[in-house]
């Protein structure tokens, strides 16, 4: 029998995945500021509230209004899910090893009668890293950290990096990495041009992933778009913008797509400022949704 995945809601990533994570693992998204993560995790968290779900918001730095006023500008709703399906814990200052060792074991027990799948997001962990210099003592938190909140389901972290001239991945950003089941890394490269964010598939325990450098560009209402696969060139691209999210959005009708899937589609077309024909993107969309035109 194959093993159930949770698809990302991220378009092009789960192509990269076998079709998604494997459910409670604990899975890092890493990079420095500028590369997207906070936009990750409120894509994973809300195609799961899209699709019956509930979410889980462990904010460690900015409050549940905040995060919900940045994902509003950047074109998603999650003010309409908050304390009916989407739910936040804020802990900005607080001892987290208290909240890691008795508060969050007795959130999960009280939510282990549920039987609604819940998705659960850590952003940023970079402040439990911060938390102690020891590194025995790291080790103790985060990994308790990931055992506990994998019991409800899969969990998204980000971690802010800080690498130094010459590092791959900087130092603070190893021990999260080694510990968790899957581990993702952006990286933005300020050239101008279409594609100039990347990411790369680190591990992903028990599936066979994609191990190239994949581009990735942000349209407002979808978010992330990767480029996981190169995709044809079409005449469409010779044609306007307007006239190719048209065609897209009437294809997309006729495939009976979800609402949600041709909201985002006008979402991108009435906020594309690209100078490029949005076709690329279009594509991995309809991709990651299945939708054959």
């Amino acid at each position: 029998m194959a093993e159930t995945r949770i698809r990302s809601g991220i378009p092009g990533l789960d192509t990269l995945i076998e079709g998604g994570f494997r459910d409670k693992t604990a899975v890092v998204i890493v990079g420095s500021s500028g590369t997207g993560k906070t936009t990750f995790t409120v894509q994973y968290i809300l195609h799961g509230l899209e699709n019956g779900e509930q979410g889980l918001y462990v904010s460690l730095e900015e409050s549940p209004e905040q995060i919900m006023r940045e994902a509003e500008l950047m074109g998603f709703d999650l003010k309409k899910y908050h304390e009916k399906d989407l739910f936040f814990i804020h802990l900005k200052g607080k001892n987290f090893k208290k909240m890691i060792e008795e508060q969050l074991p007795q959130l999960v027990k009280a939510r282990s009668d549920y039987q609604i799948k819940t998705r659960v997001v850590i952003d940023p962990m970079t402040p439990v890293i911060w938390a102690t210099q020891d590194k025995l003592e790291q080790r103790e938190l985060i990994g308790k950290l990931f055992y506990t909140l994998k019991e409800l389901g899969v969990v998204l972290c980000t971690v802010e990096e800080h690498a130094k001239p010459g590092e791959t991945i900087g130092e603070d950003v190893l021990l999260p990495i080694y510990l968790s089941d899957g581990a993702i890394h952006l990286e933005y490269y300020p050239i101008g041009g279409a594609f100039n964010r990347t990411l790369k598939v680190l591990k992903m325990r028990g599936i066979h992933h994609g191990e190239g450098v994949y581009p990735y560009i942000f349209a407002r209402g979808v978010g992330a778009v990767i480029r996981s696969a190169p995709v044809a060139a079409s005449a469409a691209a010779e044609r306007s913008h307007k006239k190719v999210f048209e065609e897209a959005y009437r294809t997309a009708e006729a495939l009976k797509a979800p609402p949600t899937v041709l909201a985002k589609i006008r979402a991108m077309s009435e906020t594309w400022d690209y100078d490029y024909s949005p076709e690329e993107a279009l594509q991995i969309m309809f991709d990651t949704y299945g939708l054959k035109r």
